[in-house]
């Protein structure tokens, strides 16, 4: 295991190689100049940094940074988005101000990442996001909610936390008022939302729409009041939440119900693809380019995909015939979707399940890593207020300082929607060596800057998880034929999503369609698909970096293993891909060329 206080020398190597250089006062002076060079850089970075997280002081709160407790982000309108753009121009500015010529190591890596995200937030000015500010997925409110219930990163162990969380609801709902007006001028300009992605939206604000403070989803910090507090706190902060619950939160959240329902609703489109929107074509393809950090059009992401979708069918036939299943390839989905022997019978078993496999990876992931974070992980299931249009799991970072471990959700509102067989695929996704390793190893590398340690690409972020997939039989796993299988289908799912998202944003497709792709090319429950495919419309190009990612990191792979042949060590290739963060993907190819001619 490579020590933490030495991860920074190892990316410093890799990123200058091993060239010689002879020491005269020229290259003193030179080295003088660089380091000063790189000290801006860094400088800068952190600035940035500490900048951008006073625009989101949600992300401090999950960052561990209390100060920021009481805060909500910013209301919508002209002066947040004024302020947002010019935030961009003046660090597009002071960077491009500093000569790239002049850094090395980590200063040079900072400057090419922090560059393209400017360069790519300047780019998404020219689109109408703000008019679209809430879907059935993610958001503000969704993080909102979960921060109130005392399940999530928002604290509640002192007085002060408490009142914290009342002060930073007062924000929110200014914040909830300002969305309404944003999709107001969203109907002017015909920028709204599609109706299907409107119908899930509202039941998600109406749940918090209730007779009695006791029933919302708000009052879980009541019921777990800390044992030091007097009784006289206690009954001052009882009183006080009861009051703001149901004359404040609840009226906010009733109003906007009414809003989505008679005003929001009727306006919404028929259509469900960005190319239906103004500009929309154009819109799209900026998505795919920020999510994939790779100049790829629509057209080859869905050829990709149909090509992808085939070969995986293919594999899945074989192991059909390996089970000595009867029937077709159809057949056999119908009979993995409908028997319960593949199937959970309770939220109980299926977290036990998740538990018992995580103790099985965890003890065979040193066989391809010799690094891995020192933030554990627990598993837990999705809130019930948010669990019906969630997906089927999702991972949590955990808290920079150790106080909070990461969460591995899994969604059990449709135990039909989590099948045995995908158990040990999902866990490598969600937790290690997938997401929770990347992710909480990225927090805990020394001297990165902050905004790399809480940031990154989702392309190389997805594509990891899916290349740690693939790892399954290298880790001893997927032995059992019908394991194999899940882990193809959850490729398969991937290999899908290049096919509907770009089907439905930039070829016209319906939700329908998208709908009998997927049921036709795998044995995922029908409400699975459903909301898969609405996640898709609500938030496009995110779901095709997954595989688009897995390619290049396992292209990069292959490119090494060519290149060192018996020097190749899997391990040492693992630590190159992991120890900078989640970098965009010509960075990460730019890097992996320069450590592969280090070890030449």
């Amino acid at each position: 295991m490579i020590r933490k206080t030495l991860v920074a020398l190892i990316v410093g190597f890799a990123l200058t190689g091993c060239e010689a250089t002879s020491i005269n006062v020229q290259s003193q002076q030179h080295s003088v100049e660089q380091a000063d060079a790189n000290t801006q850089m860094m400088t800068l970075a952190q600035t940035y940094f500490d900048e951008s997280i006073t625009h989101s002081p949600l992300s401090a709160t999950f960052f561990g940074m209390s100060e920021y407790n009481d805060k909500f982000e910013l209301p919508l309108g002209p002066d947040s988005l004024a302020q947002s753009r010019a935030f961009t121009a003046r660090y597009l500015a002071r960077l491009e101000s500093l000569d790239r010529s002049e850094l090395s190591g980590q200063a040079k890596l900072s400057y090419d990442i922090l560059y393209y995200e400017l360069v790519q937030n300047k780019a998404a000015e020219q689109f109408d996001d703000q008019f679209m500010p809430i879907d059935q997925m993610y958001g503000p409110h969704h993080v909102f909610a979960a921060m109130g219930s005392g399940e999530s990163a928002q604290p509640f162990k002192t007085v002060d936390d408490y009142s914290n969380f009342l002060k930073r609801a007062d924000g929110f709902v200014i914040w909830l008022q300002s969305v309404q007006a944003m999709m107001t001028q969203g109907i002017e300009r015909k920028v709204v939302l599609p109706r299907a992605i409107t119908a899930k939206v509202i039941p998600q604000f109406s749940t918090h729409v209730v007779d009695r403070a006791e029933d919302s989803v708000f009052w879980g910090p009541i019921q777990n009041l800390p044992d030091s507090f007097s009784d006289e706190e206690k009954r001052q902060i009882t009183q006080s939440y009861k009051h703001y619950i149901e004359r404040t939160l609840v009226p906010a959240y009733r109003d906007m119900v009414s809003f989505l329902e008679t005003t929001y609703l009727p306006a919404s489109r028929a259509s469900v693809g960005y190319s239906a929107l103004p500009n929309g074509q154009a819109w799209y393809q900026h998505y795919i380019k920020e999510n994939t950090t790779l100049d790829m059009t629509a057209t080859e992401i869905h050829q990709l995909g149909l090509s992808e979708v085939k070969r995986i069918r293919d594999e899945m036939s074989s192991v059909k015939e390996q089970v000595g299943f009867e029937g077709d390839l159809q057949a056999f989905f119908e009979h993995l979707r409908n028997s319960d022997e593949f199937y959970f019978q309770s939220e109980a078993e299926l977290i036990k399940a998740y538990e018992d496999v995580k103790k099985k990876i965890d003890a065979r992931v040193p066989l391809l890593f010799d690094i891995k974070p020192k933030a554990d992980y627990v598993v837990k299931p999705v809130e019930a207020f948010r669990a019906a249009s969630a997906p089927g799991a999702s991972y949590e970072s955990p808290a920079p300082d150790g106080s909070r471990p990461g969460v591995f959700y899994i969604n059990s509102h449709n135990l039909k929607a989590q099948p045995k067989f995908i158990v040990e695929t999902l866990s490598i996704h969600e937790a290690a060596p997938g997401h929770h390793f990347q992710l909480a190893l990225q927090q805990e590398i020394d001297d990165l800057p902050e905004f790399r340690k809480f940031g990154g690409s989702t392309v190389f972020v997805e594509g990891w998880a899916l290349y740690a997939e693939s790892l399954g039989k290298e880790l001893g796993l997927f032995t059992d034929p019908y394991q194999w299988y899940g882990r193809l289908s959850d490729e398969q799912l991937r290999a899908m999503r290049l096919v509907v998202d770009t089907g439905l944003h930039a070829k016209g497709w319906t939700r329908a369609q998208a709908i009998d792709f997927m049921l036709d090319n795998s044995s995922m429950a029908k409400s699975d698909v459903e909301a898969e495919v609405e996640r898709y419309i609500a938030w496009p190009g995110q779901a095709v970096s997954y595989k688009v990612g897995q390619f290049k990191i396992r292209q990069l792979r292959e490119y090494a293993e060519q290149e060192l042949g018996e020097r190749f060590d899997i391990r040492a290739f693992h630590n190159q891909v992991l120890i900078d963060g989640a970098v965009p993907m010509p960075v990460l190819e730019v890097k992996i060329q320069r450590w592969v001619e280090s070890q030449k």
